[in-house]
């Protein structure tokens, strides 16, 4: 069954990868190869790419050093049947994160699980990147579908100056940008809330208010701060003319 013409499954895995923040991690037990899963908290590297911080003491943490062979599912988490949800299996390999790149993951993985700043600097945990070779996404009838890599992560491709800029982006946000950041949820998102600012990249930026997550995609991929706050200050102008339609809607009478 091929997907309907009208289906975006590179932007529906792209989502699923920014928004969950929980996944169910599949690993192999040596030396039997018998499979085993585990619930584990995750962030998204900037490319999208799953991180993870596990303890050594965890069995999926022995399997993945044995064998970094890995999968993680995602799903929707919608209400009703879960089954009717959209979710996705993404297969790769569980890379460890060492040296100096371990400061910006852990600032990455700190900003969406804040809670977990008691914890990550206990020697026995790590940082790993799950480096994916496919997804298979299942959302529903005729919209099942294998993706590769290159077609649903981000391309971070002379974006280098982006990202080291990317805390001073997100606290510049949560310290000065509160309200508009609640412009962007509840007229471009649909959802109302305190929303905080837990991530951007060249894609788009992320969105935090407890437990619910949202992701705000960029028109245009951007590479410079110049261009990312561009893309904010049009993402405003566009929320801001949403609410002047729906003003104008309501004091418009019917003939």
């Amino acid at each position: 069954m091929q997907p309907t013409a009208d289906f975006d499954a590179p932007a529906l895995v792209r989502s699923l990868l920014r928004r969950r923040r929980q996944g169910a991690l599949a690993t192999l037990i040596a030396p039997s190869g018998a499979p085993y899963c585990s619930l584990v908290n995750l962030a998204s590297h900037w490319d999208g790419s799953p991180i993870l911080l596990i303890s050594k003491l965890a069995r999926h943490t022995r399997n993945l050093l044995a064998d970094p062979r890995v999968s993680l599912m995602l799903d929707e988490r919608s209400a009703g049947d879960p089954l009717e949800g959209a979710r996705i299996t993404l297969s790769g390999t569980a890379e460890p994160i060492a040296g100096e790149a371990v400061a910006a993951i852990k600032r990455r993985y700190l900003n969406v699980h804040p809670g977990a700043a008691g914890y990550a600097e206990f020697t026995d945990f790590s940082f790993f990147v799950i480096r994916s070779s496919s997804v298979h996404l299942v959302a529903g009838f005729g919209r099942i579908i294998d993706l590769r890599p290159e077609q649903f992560l981000t391309d971070l491709t002379d974006t280098h100056a982006l990202i080291a800029d990317e805390q001073s982006v997100i606290d510049h946000m949560n310290d000065e940008h509160l309200g508009t950041m609640k412009l962007y949820a509840e007229l471009l998102g649909g959802a109302p809330g305190d929303w905080r600012c837990t991530g951007c990249d060249p894609d788009g930026i992320d969105l935090q208010a407890g437990a619910d997550t949202l992701r705000l995609s960029f028109p245009q991929r951007v590479t410079t701060f110049a261009a990312l706050r561009k893309a904010l200050q049009d993402s405003a102008d566009r929320a801001r003319a949403t609410v002047g339609k729906l003003d104008s809607s309501q004091t418009t009478r019917p003939e």
